[in-house]
């Protein structure tokens, strides 16, 4: 046992987790992982089961997301005003018993949708805190600085993993034994983070509180983005593609309902194709050289994700459908990390973190704005069609992105994408 475990730690692969801080984390953040997708999974599955309603069922998204945008800057300067290490520990705990009540209604047959609409808030309240924290805190959970970058690629692999999984194991419990099963198990989950947490020992070091206002920061960073058409050009292509294309998302528990007359267990099947297309994304991106040219595989993975997308909503069959659902959770993850990587990559360091915040707000905060109008205009012109015309609008952002990339450059557009590429 002790070889197999050092050649896992000395592994290029696993090498971050020779650390005991961050093995604890990615332990307990694995197992909690699985548990978070299979409340997701059953909590969409259930309002659109008792109320039938899309709107509904874009509501419910866009309550568990629109925290992110709203509170994402506040969070991130009380983050840095308080221990990292207390706040996670805090929000760990609030997300169990939000679990733990929605396990307890669920069984008690007490189907309140404003109630399950409130913990949703509740829950996107708390994730805010959480995800920032917890981002925060990775540099302290590795000893050796050089092993960061690799535990940042694992945390993104076991959240695609747990992608996978989670909706699977939610598939079967929500057939065999009902949502409120799933919600029991994600509360369940809390117990072995939780635990892991408390056997951690780290020295977090806590930073001068900043005189500054936060708005005045986020105010320098429009600035600098303005001035950086490079930069800019890819928030706003996310943020369109939030608006318009990545809600798909929230319309899936409708197409496995309502176009293939399916159960849950058929709505699993679409969750676990779009993680296992997505688990692959991340492989690529993690095998991904330097010097690749980032704009080009941004436009790349823009096209087939809305291609993908676009398959989906004409699909008659479920097996096509499936394959679709497939490579819309491929595209998306590679558009999202080819963003992600330039940005952090060509941001200048005392901007990078005010840059990263639009990027937040650009993704998680427009999201649920999407869902509630995808959710909205899907009640009224049905589920295909609106699927399919989100892939249409990904199509138009491209070739609007593209459009705007050739004025930047002069029409000398591939000449310019040379530089679009990791830096040393």
């Amino acid at each position: 046992m002790r070889i197999v475990r050092s050649f896992i730690y000395n592994s290029s692969i696993f090498r971050s987790l020779k650390h005991k801080n961050f093995r604890l984390h990615f332990t307990g953040q694995s197992i909690s992982l699985i548990g978070t997708w299979m409340q997701r999974v059953a909590i969409s599955w259930l309002v659109y089961r008792i109320t039938g309603s899309t709107f509904l069922l874009g509501l419910v998204t866009f309550l568990s997301l629109i925290p992110s945008l709203v509170l994402a800057p506040y969070a991130g300067s009380f983050i840095d005003r308080h221990d990292k290490y207390k706040v996670v520990f805090i929000t760990q705990i609030g997300l169990m018993v939000q679990a733990g009540i929605l396990a307890l209604i669920v069984w008690l047959s007490y189907y309140n949708i404003m109630m399950i609409a409130t913990l949703s808030l509740a829950q996107g309240i708390i994730n805010t805190f959480d995800t920032t924290a917890r981002q925060s805190l990775m540099v302290d959970l590795v000893d050796n600085k050089e092993d960061l970058p690799n535990a940042i690629a694992l945390n993104s692999s076991a959240f695609n993993a747990a992608r996978l999984v989670g909706p699977a194991f939610a598939g079967f419990i929500l057939s065999a034994f009902g949502e409120d099963i799933c919600f029991l198990i994600n509360f369940l989950s809390f117990f072995v983070v939780i635990g892991c947490l408390l056997q951690m020992k780290l020295k977090v070091v806590r930073q001068e509180k900043s005189e500054e206002n936060i708005w005045a920061d986020l105010k320098k960073g429009y600035d600098y983005l303005r001035e950086s058409p490079d930069l800019s050009s890819l928030i706003l292509m996310l943020a369109a593609s939030s608006l318009l294309v990545i809600p798909y998302t929230t319309l899936l528990p409708a197409i496995a309902k309502d176009v293939f007359n399916g159960n849950a267990t058929t709505f699993s099947w679409f969750e676990s194709a779009a993680g296992l297309g997505a688990l692959f994304g991340a492989i690529y991106m993690a095998m991904l050289r330097p010097g690749k040219d980032l704009n080009q595989l941004t436009i790349f993975s823009s096209i087939l994700f809305a291609v993908a997308v676009i398959c989906l909503g004409f699909s008659s069959h479920m097996w096509v459908a499936l394959i679709a659902t497939g490579f819309t959770g491929a595209g998306l993850m590679v558009q999202n990390s080819t963003i992600n990587t330039y940005l952090q990559t060509h941001a200048s360091s005392e901007m990078r973190a005010r840059t990263l915040s639009y990027y937040i707000m650009a993704y998680q905060g427009v999201l649920p704005i999407g869902s509630l109008v995808m959710g909205s205009l899907a009640e009224r012109l049905g589920v295909s069609a609106v699927v399919f015309s989100e892939g249409v609008a990904g199509v138009l952002i491209v070739i609007g992105f593209i459009l705007h990339q050739r004025k930047l450059h002069d029409g000398d557009w591939m000449r310019s994408m040379n530089p679009l590429r990791f830096r040393h």
